[in-house]
């Protein structure tokens, strides 16, 4: 049987009320064989209590500040050793099953990137899950690939590079369409794989993060004249736009239900 060596890396900074939580999920996992590693911002918070509690079982950590949470992530690729490197911060956390059901469609193809499920937390429940997109056509429109449920083949961050720091809310958007517009393929697993709770940096929608969107397209050139999904973001997120976006946000979770 084959048990490739499996990188999860989880950044964090004063995240006391969730990293434990964030921990466990990968500690508890099906699969035996992965190497953790934790990068810290230089936590005040006694989140560096909770990381000393279970440093035994930890492969590798680290707290010191950092340039923002792409900066931490780029420090923890270059520590990792797997064949495959997974990304869960310190305020989400995997299914038990998540590191057995990618590795399950792992068939050992160092250009593909894996990518499955994703729940939606908000308040302690589940406010509505995001399905594994088929299509990765619109990743010419966002970040359409649940980033928490992603796994990447370490080659792929040799050959274009990690996390651009650049960018302080979509880079995980500009590294998933560079790796798009580079031909990678992209597989989807039809489960959850992670939980993601609201409220953290990339789930909040201002106009700086459509700003980003919009420079990250623009320098991926992915169209030629006029950005129309900036446009379509700009409308869709305006005081008018938010309660068409609310209808639709319940929609998708009253669908998740069936």
């Amino acid at each position: 049987m084959n048990i490739p060596l499996i990188s999860i890396i989880t950044v964090s900074y004063n995240a006391v009320k969730t990293i434990e939580d964030t921990i466990n999920s990968v500690l508890n996992q099906t699969y035996p064989n992965i190497e953790y590693i934790i990068i810290d911002g230089g936590s005040t918070d006694g989140t560096l209590d909770i990381i000393k509690k279970y440093q035994d079982k930890i492969t590798y950590w680290e707290s010191e500040p950092d340039k923002g949470i792409y900066d931490a992530m780029n420090k923890g690729i270059t520590k990792a050793n797997g064949e495959l490197i997974g990304i869960i911060n310190a305020d989400d956390w995997y299914e038990l099953d998540a590191v057995q059901n990618v590795v399950s469609q792992y068939d050992g193809n160092q250009s593909t990137i894996y990518h499955g499920g994703l729940n939606i937390v908000k308040n302690g429940a589940i406010f509505y899950t995001n399905r594994a997109p088929i299509d990765t056509k619109k990743l010419n429109k966002g970040m359409i690939i649940n980033h928490p449920a992603t796994f990447v083949p370490k080659k792929i961050y040799k050959e274009i590079g990690a996390f651009s720091t650049s960018y302080k809310i979509a880079s995980d958007y500009d590294f998933i369409l560079r790796a798009y517009m580079k031909g990678f393929r992209f597989k989807p697993i039809d489960t959850i794989i992670a939980n993601f709770r609201t409220g953290g940096t990339s789930g909040v929608i201002t106009m700086k993060s459509l700003k980003e969107l919009h420079t990250i397209r623009k320098n991926n050139k992915t169209y030629s004249i006029i950005d129309k999904y900036y446009i379509y973001d700009f409308i869709k997120y305006t005081i008018a736009g938010k309660y068409l976006y609310s209808i639709s946000l319940l929609k998708n979770k009253l669908l998740s239900k069936k």
